[in-house]
């Protein structure tokens, strides 16, 4: 076996799988206003950005040759139901037609929730039992993809693990002829300890309220299931999905083979916040070397199966490998 080893170039001869930035989409986090970079303690190197930087740093992202960007608005003012997320002034919206402007080659992808715009920052409807209403929320998510779309954006993706809402947002989609808006759909998303940081950069943790009766985990899925996770993909497949995605990503590369061996379509994994900032604290340490630690966790998600990957390491590991 040592044979196909001896050399640099007979290594890279046989090598199996490959990363690079035509595979990454990387997160960001819009706020409202101008001039504005607001970095995340816990997510180290990571900033909120107003539309007009996020534009500049879409024109940087385009040079490294990146795949494309994630957005997570921030709205000026919540309420029950997150009508912010639908303003085509709010944040995502503004962003995505400034990105297309600036790096018209960059995919841009919105993601598609409530939990940032609501006051209780459940990820839809709390409905009159306390509990979130999977199909009233449906309309609300609808209403925020067709704004998506009507700015400029290539795919929305769903993250709110509702019932049913890939189909209702394909046919919304349709009906408004945004038929080349494509859905990537959180499929396997699980209630996960890993999304930590993330809930303080978007500010979208739940708020204790006695009236509502359930965490996150009445919707997002429990971590110890696998089959589930390969149900919820192939009928997010039946219902239009033109991507499917796995999250969070390195505890769940299993999921992420077995989702790939499911489904015909790509396959996509979220190396989330807390998988970054806890790489990042572990490099700041010197228990490690950042490079060589995002280059092999990259890795590993490609080996497992996934076409796409998002990550907080996007940009560092592309200018890394200039």
């Amino acid at each position: 076996m040592r044979r196909l080893r001896t050399t640099r170039s007979i290594r890279d001869l046989v090598r199996e799988n490959e990363v690079g930035p035509a595979n990454l989409i990387a997160p960001y986090f819009i706020v409202p206003g101008a001039g504005k970079r607001e970095p995340i303690a816990s997510m180290p190197g990571i900033d909120r950005l107003s539309v007009d930087l996020m534009a500049q740093e879409a024109a940087q992202l385009q040079e490294l040759g990146l795949a494309g960007v994630l957005l997570f608005g921030l709205p000026e003012e919540k309420d029950e139901i997150g009508s912010s997320a639908w303003d085509p002034d709010g944040p995502v919206q503004l962003a995505v037609q400034a990105i297309k402007a600036a790096a018209p080659e960059l995919t841009v992808v919105t993601d598609v929730c409530m939990c940032e715009y609501t006051t209780h920052g459940h990820c839809g409807v709390i409905g009159p039992r306390g509990d979130v209403d999977n199909d009233e929320t449906l309309d609300l998510l609808s209403r925020t993809a067709i704004s998506h779309a009507a700015a400029g954006a290539d795919a929305v993706a769903p993250s709110d693990m509702m019932d049913g809402r890939v189909g209702v947002l394909r046919a919304a989609l349709d009906e408004e002829d945004f038929t080349d808006t494509a859905i990537i759909a959180y499929s396997a998303k699980f209630a996960s300890a890993f999304y930590g940081p993330f809930r303080d950069a978007a500010d979208s943790a739940p708020q204790p309220d006695g009236h509502i009766k359930e965490d996150r985990r009445g919707y997002q899925m429990d971590p110890a299931n696998a089959r589930e996770a390969v149900r919820e993909a192939v009928l997010d497949v039946e219902e239009g999905a033109d991507i499917v995605m796995v999250k969070p990503g390195l505890p769940y590369l299993d999921i992420v083979r077995q989702v790939r061996d499911a489904v015909p379509t790509p396959v996509a994994v979220y190396n989330v916040s807390g998988e970054y900032s806890m790489l990042k604290a572990a490099a700041a340490s010197g228990y490690l070397d950042e490079r060589s630690a995002v280059a092999e966790s990259l890795l590993a998600m490609r080996r497992a199966g996934a076409d796409i990957i998002f990550t907080y390491h996007a940009k560092d590991f592309a200018s890394w490998n200039q």
